[in-house]
């Protein structure tokens, strides 16, 4: 991860909003799977407004998110107390652990992507108390990859919207297989579990999904795409999606 990818100002907006939260059972695997207690510190690392740190703040002492963008971390404290938050990258990890006794646990969601994980997984190693480990978590496909009508009207129109094909961000089998790859590169202990819920969803919260992944747009160009979307998506109806939450949970294996 580099410092400053882009996401801010209006965009951090539509990401604290719409970007899915996370079901308590998520923070209940992680925290069983490295035996979590209130004694332990645990770092959420390119936490952004901080919807997985502020689900797993309730099962540690000491809850650290860590992002490089300033916006996703006044947007998150603006939103939670009791967490502290950091600026940093991947590459600011071993800085950071220094400074801190042995992490219970490290926590890496939507963001995995945008890291070098050889280089993170080895560099977590000497922060991790014995039995601590690191949770990769891959909350759900995209919006536009779901099978369902409505997702596959969204990943038409984004198709035609941008030229490209709609980009899985690394959220499909193929990614989490490199990141499992390396965990296990850096000598870890991999185990996968999965949270699945229903979750009901709107027009509105589509369209925030997508402009939360987006650079921010000139404001006409912003109205055409939520008027052009509004247009495609209101024939569907109430929507409903199928939130896979899959979660590598990768133990510190002995020296």
């Amino acid at each position: 991860m580099t410092a400053g990818v882009g996401f801010t100002g209006e965009v951090v907006e539509y990401y604290a909003k719409y970007r899915r939260g996370y079901p308590p059972e998520v923070a209940d695997r992680i925290a069983a799977a490295f035996s979590l207690t209130p004694d332990d510190i645990a770092v959420d690392l390119g936490c952004g407004t901080g919807q997985l740190t502020t689900v797993l703040a309730e099962r540690v002492g000491t809850m650290i998110g860590m992002d490089p963008e300033p916006d996703m971390l006044s947007a998150a404290a603006r939103a939670a107390t009791g967490i502290t938050w950091v600026l940093g990258s991947d590459r600011d990890l071993p800085t950071l652990g220094r400074a801190l006794r042995p992490l219970g646990v490290l926590t890496v969601a939507t963001a995995i992507h945008w890291m070098d994980r050889d280089t993170l997984f080895r560099a977590a190693r000497p922060l991790l108390r014995p039995g601590g480990g690191i949770a990769v978590v891959t909350n759900g496909l995209p919006l536009w990859l779901q099978a369902a009508e409505w997702s596959r009207e969204l990943g038409s129109f984004l198709g035609e919207w941008t030229g490209r094909p709609a980009a899985t961000c690394q959220t499909d089998d193929a990614g989490r297989r490199v990141t499992r790859d390396a965990l296990e590169g850096a000598g870890y202990e991999v185990i996968e579990r999965t949270v699945d819920y229903t979750a009901p969803l709107s027009v509105d919260a589509v369209i925030g999904g997508v402009l939360s992944a987006m650079h921010p747009l000139p404001e006409p160009e912003r109205r055409r795409l939520t008027s052009e979307l509004e247009r495609r998506l209101r024939p569907y109806g109430p929507m409903t999606e199928e939130v896979s939450v899959k979660l590598q949970l990768a133990t510190r294996s002995p020296e």
